[in-house]
């Protein structure tokens, strides 16, 4: 497929317009956080299985070495951000409010904090396992907010041959921003972790989907492709959830990846930009993932900015660098404002998935009066997996698990767009993500 064919998709049906609110940052350079005194590291910061300590209190670390070793395959090891020593090992508040079990780090306040890592893989004499293992060893996640580890993804069945390599550059959150910085001042790192994955997957051709609302990435991306590089940037239409990897798909390439099936399983794979450039960090330099990209943002923040965060540094801390919150803050938001999580305590870390920290006042937290449905259709409009939202929220609100169930709620992602575009204020995402918790635990019962 040529480029000038995948420019002429129509992308995906439905979907919503939020504001973008992204100018608040969007032309901010990248800052470095200063180190702090306290970091926390919880063992869950990605899906499957928690990673298990490899250290014990009172041990002296250095900044890179790893802390957790992967709990299972899809699992991945953990770093420490900072040479330092352990403090305890212990239950610790995560961002949602729920405790889990993390290492807690004091940093050597002497300390230079300069990576002394070991030596990096040599992605080119790998087997196929051993590059499966060797990203697994670097605790790089999926960035884009679902945190899988970033191997996974690479441990093909056999007879599955790779036809292309998306790098998703979309970012269509409103305010997140750390996205379009990476590919603005990273384009290199982005493109050389595009080479690795792409000669080791033998991939046909490369696309880099972004949204237009990224004009200078599209630019500085182009520009530094060489000639007849198979790699092509395709600028997309700014839509939300543009960033889910099934609507990706469908706006560049016009393939729809039934459910129950992988990505992979139709020769494709795709990854965050961010993703991308970490793998080449690794690779290249043997930096595992330890520090995390954050937009930190909205109305209720002093100074919003973009910055590079060791992870485990507390929000608090990141919070009192940017200016601290203004006296409206109601409430902050760790992630995107559509599929984001309010954060229960300022003192929880920043981890893996921290893609933003946003601070918003009693403005935008209101909460508007909940009517009845209405039979509008709305709902079903802006819904981009054609599920019927309206039904499966009066279904939760009946407890009727199994027969959600049987109308596919849990192929909902959880996109929000059902209940933004709701007139009479029924939180629709809000009780179905409600009732496929209770599902889940059913099924773990």
């Amino acid at each position: 497929m040529t480029a000038s064919a995948i420019r002429l998709r129509r992308g995906f049906a439905h979907g919503i317009h939020p504001h973008e609110h992204k100018n608040l940052t969007a032309d901010l350079p990248t800052q470095r956080m200063p180190f702090v005194s306290r970091y926390v590291l919880p063992l869950n910061q990605h899906l499957g299985v928690p990673a298990k300590p490899v250290v014990t209190p009172g041990q002296r670390i250095r900044r890179g070495e790893r802390i957790a070793a992967p709990g299972a395959f899809v699992s991945t090891s953990l770093h420490s951000p900072v040479t330092g020593w352990v403090r305890t090992i212990g239950h610790h508040r995560y961002p949602g409010g729920r405790f889990s079990k993390a290492i807690e780090i004091e940093a050597d306040p002497y300390a230079t904090q300069r990576l002394e890592g070991e030596p990096p893989p040599d992605w080119h004499a790998l087997s196929p396992d051993d590059f499966v293992s060797a990203l697994q060893d670097s605790g790089i996640v999926g960035l884009g907010g679902a945190a899988l580890p970033a191997h996974v993804k690479y441990s093909l069945r056999e007879g599955i041959k790779i036809k292309y390599l998306i790098a998703n550059g979309a970012e269509c959150e409103p305010y997140l921003t750390n996205d379009h910085r990476v590919m603005v001042e990273r384009a290199d790192r982005l493109l050389r972790g595009i080479e690795i994955l792409r000669t080791r997957l033998g991939a046909n051709q490369t696309i880099i989907g972004i949204e237009r609302n990224k004009p200078d990435a599209i630019a500085i991306l182009n520009r530094q492709l060489w000639p007849n590089q198979p790699v092509r940037v395709v600028p997309l239409r700014v839509k939300y959830p543009q960033g889910d990897s099934k609507m990706m798909i469908k706006s560049l390439l016009d393939i729809e990846v039934p459910a129950g099936l992988h990505a992979a399983d139709l020769g494709i794979i795709m990854n965050n930009v961010s993703t991308i450039a970490a793998i080449a960090d690794w690779f290249d330099t043997g930096m595992p993932y330890i520090d995390r990209m954050v937009t930190v943002s909205g109305p209720g923040i002093e100074r919003p900015s973009n910055l590079i965060v060791p992870l485990g540094t507390p929000v608090r801390e990141v919070l009192r660098y940017c200016g601290g919150l203004s006296d409206d803050t109601r409430e902050v938001i760790m992630g995107g404002p559509m599929m984001g999580t309010p954060i229960a305590s300022l003192d929880a870390p920043i981890i893996k998935s921290s893609s933003g920290i946003l601070a918003f006042t009693a403005t935008e937290t209101a909460r508007p009066q909940e009517h009845p449905c209405i039979r509008c259709g709305r709902c079903l409009e802006a819904c981009p997996y054609f599920l019927n939202p309206s039904r499966l929220a009066r279904l939760a609100k009946s407890r009727m698990y199994e027969e959600m169930k049987r109308i596919q709620i849990m192929e909902c992602v959880e996109c929000g767009s059902c209940t933004y575009a709701c007139p009479s204020g029924i939180p629709i995402v809000q009780l179905i993500r409600t009732a496929k918790r209770v599902l889940r635990g059913h099924k773990q019962g």
